[in-house]
């Protein structure tokens, strides 16, 4: 039987590719230090190919038997946990990377490397291709992502060209749907979180700042086909329909039913303006793009929190 690991896997993307690969027959060695993970995400995937182990893989890690994929997806990846989780986010980019790769190279495992259209920045190019290089800050309260995700991806490619290592690089766009945490911080929990409880709904700058949000099964449909493909370079998977942060907030309002108006703050230092994949790698390699309509997808979550909701969660 074959075997994968996924770090991270406690967590919102992991948690749903911990399921996919139960579906498909794998057994699933699933690691988390559960800093921003959630037992409630994977506690009814238990069973006899199913190991959950509570680690840090900052630390070297050590696993019994062979390995086919390793899936890295461990680290902070919204705003509020990477903002509260500096120095962690940026071991976790470093080491944590380190610590899996080396690992990867012992069991001749395929690695699949979780990055983020965080390493373009606030760009200065629209839609954003792989090639774009990006516009980061390197000292901004951001870059304890956007760097540690930057220097991870240059530690995969190290790996493969030194060693031949046989390795991917995924980088997500903004990604939504059940499993995510009330309090998770990005744009759509916030919305559908607060206009539940009939809160204001708070939205940063003016809202013409825009994102592309893909839905979970999509995204990890894409990353699947790019873990089963023999394609070494990064690739984006993401959703090329761009929305306005005000204009997704005026949807979840009309969707939920709620009475919440908006509120207006400052816009946080160094926030992207603008935020699309140029998803033409995908399409051509892989053979994927998103099938899953935001409407549809936000139906879904907005059911998922308001169970959230009735279980005392939100």
């Amino acid at each position: 039987m074959k075997r994968v690991l996924i770090t991270g896997g406690a967590g919102f993307i992991g948690s749903h590719l911990c399921e996919l690969f139960l579906k498909k027959g794998y057994e699933v060695i699933c690691v988390d230090n559960l800093i921003s993970g959630n037992m409630d995400n994977i506690a009814h995937l238990f069973g006899e190919r199913f190991t959950f182990l509570r680690y840090d893989i900052t630390n070297p890690i050590w696993i019994r038997g062979h390995v086919d994929y390793i899936l890295n997806f461990a680290s902070p990846a919204s705003p509020v946990d990477y903002m509260n989780h500096p120095i962690e986010t940026l071991k976790v980019g470093a080491m944590g990377t380190y610590n899996i790769l080396e690992l990867a190279r012992e069991k001749g495992a395929c690695l699949l490397h979780a990055s983020t259209s965080e390493v373009y920045g606030d760009p200065l190019i629209h839609p954003q291709p792989e090639t774009y290089w990006g516009n980061v800050n390197p000292i901004g309260p951001r870059s304890v992502y956007d760097e540690a995700k930057r220097y991870a991806e240059a530690l995969v490619m190290a790996y493969h060209r030194t060693y031949g290592l046989d390795s991917r690089i995924v980088r997500i766009f903004n990604t939504y749907g059940p499993n995510m945490r009330p309090n998770d911080g990005r744009a759509i929990p916030n919305f559908i979180s607060q206009a539940l409880k009939g809160e204001p709904i708070t939205v940063y700058g003016d809202g013409s700042q825009t994102r592309s949000f893909t839905y979970i099964s999509d995204e990890i449909e894409g990353i699947y086909r790019l873990l089963m493909s023999d394609y070494h370079e990064p690739v984006n998977i993401g959703n090329p329909e761009e929305r306005r942060i005000l204009d997704l907030a005026k949807l979840i309002i009309e969707m939920t039913g709620s009475r919440s108006e908006i509120v207006f703050k400052p816009l946080p230092k160094d926030d992207p303006k603008v935020r699309r994949p140029d998803i033409s790698k995908a399409r051509e390699v892989l053979g994927w793009q998103p099938k899953v309509p935001l409407e549809e997808g936000l139906k879904e979550t907005i059911r998922y929190f308001r169970r959230l909701m009735r279980e005392g969660k939100i």
